[in-house]
């Protein structure tokens, strides 16, 4: 399959993402703008994206711009001078290891008082079972959508300023972070509930499975109930006399 190599460049507040250097990405032919953003949100999950421009060798390019060997890609934040604020959100699933570090200090800011973090990790076992690794699938659309809006009523409810929810797919062994949630607030009491909040909610609401491996044997994991009104139930299976 013929490739397509470009090198990207970070600007103003980017570059503590991703650096000063250029940084060179291998996509497959005939891919886009859109399709580089995509593939850098999976590979710099801590990597403001949202709000911003796109210059292909120093032109203004749009999302359907078709990316080819040697282009020169900026990624543009806001200029300074007259941009709104980005919401203060980030969310993403990713396929690859979770920087818990990274986007912790991501997410601070001077009129914080306090970050709370819930670092969920492969323990490695489960009820006495020795655990090998754990395979997480989701219905990636409405799970995306889903912790975006955890997100955002989070913020709404306890009057935090800053959320951060990141859950791997795919395998994990023992000692790696599954979901990574950081709140930042100017109160360490909203910032707890808040947290605490966000973690009890996603495991009941938002579609993602984990099937456990053990030494003996495989099983998916038993899920935590659906909140009442979102519980369908069908018809009890019929018995034969």
């Amino acid at each position: 399959m013929f490739m397509v190599q470009v090198r990207v460049f970070a600007y103003g507040v980017l570059k503590d993402s991703l650096g000063a250097e250029a940084v060179p990405i291998e996509m497959k032919d005939g891919a886009t703008v859109a399709d580089l953003l995509a593939q850098l949100g999976v590979s710099h999950p801590g990597l403001m994206l949202r709000g911003i421009a796109v210059s292909v060798n120093a032109e203004y390019a749009t999302a359907t711009h078709v990316l080819c060997t040697g282009d020169e890609v900026g990624l543009l934040p806001p200029v300074s001078g007259g941009a709104p604020e980005v919401e203060p959100l980030f969310t993403t699933l990713t396929r690859e290891r979770i920087d818990a570090e990274k986007l912790v200090a991501a997410a601070k800011d001077g009129a914080d008082g306090a970050v709370v973090v819930f670092d969920g990790i492969v323990r490695n076992n489960t009820r006495g079972r020795q655990t090998l690794h754990l395979d997480y699938e989701a219905y990636e659309e409405m799970a995306a959508k889903q912790m975006a809006e955890l997100a955002r009523e989070a913020r709404a409810k306890f009057g935090v300023r800053q959320v951060t929810i990141v859950h791997r797919l795919g395998r994990l062994v023992v000692g790696e972070t599954s979901v990574l949630i950081v709140v930042a607030s100017a109160h360490r009491g909203q910032a707890f509930e808040a947290c605490r909040w966000l973690i009890d909610t996603l495991k009941k609401t938002v579609p993602i499975w984990k099937k456990e491996t053990f030494m003996d044997g495989a099983v998916w994991a038993d899920g935590e109930p659906f909140p009442p009104e979102l519980e369908v139930t069908g018809p009890e299976e019929s018995h034969g006399s």
